[in-house]
């Protein structure tokens, strides 16, 4: 039972960033990093590459923002930011 409302918890947050994360994926598969480089999306967001453009970047931003958002309880009050 205890597992079930885990699973349930954590199935739920995925949902909440889903739509920035896959928009963040889409635009580092895009981006020069990984197609010139031929670096792994990861290596290109810990770095400070120039093959990854602002929008990425501010992508980057908005997905930290959702995910910290799920930790806030004052999200109760004003809900879920993201897509």
């Amino acid at each position: 039972m205890a597992d079930q409302a885990e699973t349930d918890e954590q199935s739920s947050t995925r949902k909440a960033c889903r739509g920035l994360r896959q928009e963040l994926i889409d635009c580092l598969l895009a981006s020069d990093c990984v197609q010139k480089y031929g670096r792994t999306p990861k290596e290109c967001l810990r770095s400070d590459s120039s093959g990854v453009s602002q929008d990425c970047r501010k992508l980057q931003v908005s997905f930290f923002e959702c995910k910290r958002s799920l930790l806030d309880n004052r999200t109760r009050f004003r809900g879920n930011k993201g897509y």
